[in-house]
């Protein structure tokens, strides 16, 4: 009797097993990246884009400055590369296998590299950069000045602050809003240091695009599409930190949404997970995601190990530890007075700390530039 109720079961299942697993076999979704050849004519990519949207396949043209690049999302059975490839103008074709189709190194081999006004580049063989600062900008201005001061004696490139910040409890203090973006912009003229701050709301947008050189996305808004798709829209340079529940897959995704919207100046954030021991550390900082995210995509990636860890004894060696991993620069919070802080000052240096700490890692990022931009040598 027990036999013949497992047969009954396992036969009714079966169709549905047969079902899924069809599903699975015959995904028909591909991307293709098209290449042109440099001297590809308009009417050459014209038809090519005519060609593909006949086959209903998604597209979106890149022109770059030597070749034009198509992407093309659709039904792989509708369409064969071989046609395409027929075509005039036409020099490859590449398939992208991961669901991050504008930050996968299928798409781009070579390293993102971000350059700014003053000549600052992140990305790439440069050398990694430093961007410090309070957690949150505070009412005193010469005590934000005083860092940022210390900062440029350093060699460091950028002034991290908040104005408009994300706290757990109401009854925490949420930030200056534009008064902190306009004490950035003081110490920005005072000392030459790019600003970074975050961005909470696409209503603020402009405001901060206003005052900021970068704009960041904190952990918390890591999935708030409405956010990520505003500022693709815009032309600044944005730093997306990984959410503290996140994947590394859901957050290429996440940066994929910025580049979708047309903001390709991405920089992606490693701040920490939420693990199941917080007895000693704030968060986990996970490591490995550098190298991975190496592996898999072009985008720059920098380590905040303030949030990564919340304690400030363990800054030095944890940011030591994403620079030595391939991490193309460290976030550290950085305050005055950390003991009066209004936030974080628990896991901020204080501006002695912060020379002794930074003159050990800018030797060690020199050591490490030095390795990475030294010239390979043939052996005969």
């Amino acid at each position: 009797m027990v036999v013949i109720l497992y047969l009954i079961v396992l036969f009714d299942l079966l169709p549905e097993f047969y079902y899924n697993c069809g599903n699975v076999s015959i995904n028909k979704e591909v991307t293709m990246i098209i290449i042109m050849e440099r001297n590809a004519t308009e009417e050459n990519i014209q038809t090519v884009v005519d060609l593909l949207e006949l086959h209903e396949f998604k597209v979106l043209v890149k022109q770059g400055d030597v070749h034009t690049v198509i992407d093309a999302l659709g039904d792989k059975t509708t369409l064969s590369p071989g046609r395409i490839e027929a075509l005039d103008g036409v020099k490859q074709i590449k398939f992208i296998r991961e669901p991050f189709r504008l930050a996968s190194r299928d798409r781009k081999p070579e390293d993102t590299v971000i350059e700014f006004s003053n000549g600052v580049k992140i990305g790439g063989a440069n050398r990694p950069v430093s961007m410090v600062g309070p957690c949150s900008v505070e009412e005193d201005y010469e005590g934000l000045l005083e860092v940022a001061q210390a900062a440029k004696e350093l060699g460091c490139q950028f002034l991290r602050g908040g104005a408009f910040k994300p706290r757990t409890s109401p009854y925490d203090f949420d930030g200056l809003g534009e008064k902190a973006l306009q004490y950035l912009a003081k110490a920005r003229e005072a000392t030459g240091l790019l600003v970074v701050t975050e961005l909470m709301d696409s209503a603020d947008l402009d405001l901060v695009c206003h005052y900021a050189d970068v704009i960041q996305i904190g952990a918390r808004n890591m999935q708030n599409f409405k956010l990520l798709k505003s500022v693709g829209k815009c032309n600044k340079p944005v730093i997306l930190k990984r959410g503290a529940a996140s994947t590394i897959r859901e957050f290429l995704l996440a940066a994929e949404h910025i580049m979708y919207n047309g903001n390709e100046q991405v920089i992606l954030c490693e701040r920490g997970l939420k693990s199941f021991d917080s007895a000693f550390t704030r968060n986990l900082l996970d490591i490995s995601a550098v190298p991975v995210i190496k592996k898999y995509s072009h985008l720059p990636i920098i380590v905040d190990p303030s949030h990564g860890t919340g304690q400030r004894y363990l800054i030095e060696p944890m940011a030591k530890a994403g620079l030595v991993v391939g991490a193309d620069g460290v976030m550290v919070e950085v305050h005055h007075n950390p003991s009066q802080a209004l936030s974080d000052g628990k896991q901020s240096l204080s501006i002695p700390q912060f020379k002794e700490v930074f003159t050990r890692l800018n030797s060690l990022i020199d050591t490490l530039h030095l390795e990475k931009s030294a010239p390979v040598l043939s052996v005969e």
